[in-house]
Order: structure tokens, then C-alpha cells, then sequence
């Protein structure tokens, strides 16, 4: 068995490779305290990162890609640190954002729902070549 301090590390550049952020991303993260851990360093004050750190890290884009706000994620982050007993405030952030993006897709269905309805006129009166004057402002 392996513990984390024995596994490789990994430098900022794979980890950037791993999780789609950038390099400049990753810092930031670090100042914005979104890591659960301490960042590590080399004696030469380089970055290095374990497995669970690039874990977070994929969680946290995920988070953000679906449009977790920064506050909350920074909110999710401390309760994660402070670790066992604050489960319910960390379900309660997360059912909160889950609520949100399901809006988000509501939203989105139905603007894919106009965009194919429009898509099937106009594929309908092309084919029949009864285009012309389709909302044709100058009529």
C-alpha cells in the first residue's frame, strides 16, 4: 500500500493536462483557497500535486462549468476541509446547484424545442421549393 505522501506528485503542467484548467487557472485556484489540501513544493518552491488533489480539481470544473458560483464553491471547499459533521450544509449547497442547472436545461430544452420546430419549416419549404418571402422583412 501506497500512502499519498509515497505516490507521485504531479507538476502543475500535467495537472493542467488532466484537468482542462490552465496553468494561470490552477494558481488562481490556489489563492482562492479551492484546494482541500496544501499545494505542495519542492525545495525549489515548484508546485507539485497528488491523485486527490487533480480528483478536486476535476469536481471543481465540473462545478464551475455548470455555473456554480465562485462564493459557493469556495463555501463547498471550507466545509469539505473542515471535514465529518457538516455533510447536510454540503448536500444543502449542492441540491441548491443541481436545482439551478436543472432550471438551466428546462431553459435550453425549450429553446431547442423552437430552434428544431423553425429548422423543420424551413426544411419543409425548401423541399417543396416554397421558400421565398419565409419572414422576409422586406415584404
Amino acid at each position: 500500500m501506497t500512502t499519498e505522501a509515497a505516490a507521485p506528485s504531479l507538476s502543475i503542467g500535467e495537472v493542467a493536462a488532466r484537468t482542462g484548467l490552465s496553468v494561470h487557472a490552477l494558481r488562481f485556484y490556489e489563492r482562492e483557497s479551492l484546494l482541500v489540501g496544501p499545494v505542495r513544493r519542492t525545495s525549489g518552491g515548484r508546485r507539485r500535486y497528488t491523485a486527490s488533489d487533480v480528483e478536486w480539481l476535476q469536481i471543481c470544473v465540473r462545478l464551475r462549468e455548470s455555473g456554480m458560483p465562485l462564493a459557493d464553491l469556495k463555501r463547498f471547499t471550507e466545509l469539505v476541509r473542515q471535514g465529518p459533521g457538516n455533510e447536510a450544509e454540503r448536500l444543502r449547497l449542492l441540491d441548491t446547484h443541481r436545482q439551478r442547472v436543472d432550471a438551466q436545461i428546462q431553459a435550453l430544452e425549450e429553446c431547442r424545442s423552437v430552434i428544431a420546430w423553425k429548422v423543420d419549416v424551413y426544411a419543409e419549404h425548401l423541399a417543396r421549393d416554397e421558400a421565398g418571402g419565409l419572414w422576409d422583412p422586406t415584404a
